[in-house]
């Protein structure tokens, strides 16, 4: 006798067990709940299928649900002849700390990575990329960068701490590969390490389609040059799987894998069809030199071969980012914009003077009385001491009046001006 399943589609029972897909969201109840069948409950509201097959397809089981949330099965007899009984037990995730994280969105000046960044694109589009990314800055190497996994929930999932070099951006591998993890550089002891998609946290905006890269370098440089793309990082290779990708379930998700990773991703891009549409991208197979393979070129390295403000020339196409077979996809070519203005590296690299700006910024916090509570400056920075960050920050403001990698400091002082304002 075959043995019941736990887990099943709930039975129709008029319009009251039926729902909204959270795919498709289409305005009738064409979505199905899984129920445990002991229980009667839903297993999750986002676990089920939609009927519309043709035009939606989404469809996700208690089985992929239970391998994405880490929640693992066990299975227990049972004398009588009802199904087996199932014993859940949810495995935590660990989570870094306000205080280790907001530690590290500091010494920019030293950051061998944010250094590189200045040279590439100047102080206004790097500091841009430090607040939208939330780059912070590690002693564990002179110079290195922690690239913080934020999810969508705003939960600080890890820190991957990496050292490159300040002039070409290259990550430094000798005399050994130099990355680790926060949680490593701080003794965490039993710190359970589940990653997420570097970037994740700027999928709260539904507008524009999803692009991933292997590397986080790769995923900040490209979002200077394609800002109508989120830039996500699966981080390498290797990572871009199920579990990872469940946030993009309903979205348009474009991948650009390094040299030698095209094939792997594009086996990958099939696996996970069920849940997001994904397109593989080959410009990189089409423009690499037989040395640039060997070197393992990637996104980056190919972009950073155009100046910003000459990357789409008026008498010249973009550089081609559409899929290797136009035939596989459902969705339209995403269209490039005719060109991008942004400063000349010749007009950045003019010394500035804040001497105006300081001063009004000075006389405006000494005029006002200060909040003694924390101040929230965005959805990831709280100030614990408003006197005490405008002091420090108009000190070193002085004393490095026009320096770029002290650019930040201004711009936050001017951040929560605007708060408090």
């Amino acid at each position: 006798m075959r043995t019941p399943y736990r887990f099943s589609l709930e039975q129709y029972k008029g319009l009251s067990t039926r729902y909204i897909c959270p795919s498709c969201r289409n305005r009738g109840k064409t979505f199905s709940r899984y129920v445990d069948i002991e229980t009667n409950d839903h297993v999750h509201p986002t676990v089920g299928r939609c009927n519309r097959e043709s035009n939606c397809g989404y469809h996700y089981t208690p089985k992929q649900y239970f391998q994405d949330n880490s929640i693992f099965i066990e299975k227990t007899l049972n004398e009588s002849l009802k199904p087996p009984m199932l014993k859940v037990e949810s495995k935590t995730t660990s989570t870094i700390s306000t205080e280790v994280f907001k530690s590290s969105l500091i010494g920019y000046e030293s950051n061998h990575f944010v250094t590189y960044l200045l040279n590439l694109f100047g102080s206004e589009i790097t500091c841009g990329l430090i607040s939208r990314y939330y780059i912070g800055s590690s002693n564990h190497w002179n110079g290195s960068t922690v690239f913080w996994q934020i999810d969508i929930a705003g939960k600080v999932r890890a820190g991957k701490v990496m050292l490159y070099a300040p002039n070409t951006g290259k990550r430094v591998k000798s005399p050994f590969n130099h990355i680790t993890w926060i949680h490593k550089v701080c003794k965490m002891s039993q710190f359970e390490l589940k990653q997420c998609l570097f970037g994740e946290h700027l999928l709260s905006d539904k507008s524009k389609a999803v692009a991933i890269v292997e590397s986080e370098k790769t995923a900040v440089v490209a979002s200077v040059y394609f800002p109508q793309f989120i830039w996500l990082a699966a981080g390498s290779l290797n990572n871009l799987s199920e579990e990872r990708c469940n946030v993009l379930r309903g979205r348009r998700v474009l991948l650009y894998p390094d040299i030698n990773g095209f094939e792997k991703w594009r086996i990958k891009a099939k696996e996970l069809s069920h849940m997001a549409t994904f397109q593989v991208f080959d410009l990189l197979e089409q423009k690499a030199t037989a040395v640039e393979r060997e070197c393992g070129f990637d996104l980056a390295d190919y972009l950073i071969k155009f100046k910003i403000k000459e990357f789409i020339p008026e008498e010249q196409e973009a550089p081609s980012l559409l899929p290797i077979d136009q035939t596989e996809c459902d969705i339209r070519p995403i269209e490039q914009p005719k060109q991008i203005v942004f400063l000349s590296k010749s007009v950045r690299q003019e010394p500035e003077n804040w001497d105006e700006e300081i001063s009004e910024l000075e006389n405006y916090f000494n005029q006002m009385e200060l909040p003694e509570l924390p101040v929230k400056l965005n959805g990831y920075t709280t100030i614990e001491n408003c006197a005490e960050l405008i002091e420090n920050h108009l000190i070193a403001l002085k004393a490095n009046n026009g320096n770029r990698t002290y650019k930040i400091y201004l711009e936050r002082l001017h951040a929560l001006e605007n708060v408090l304002k």
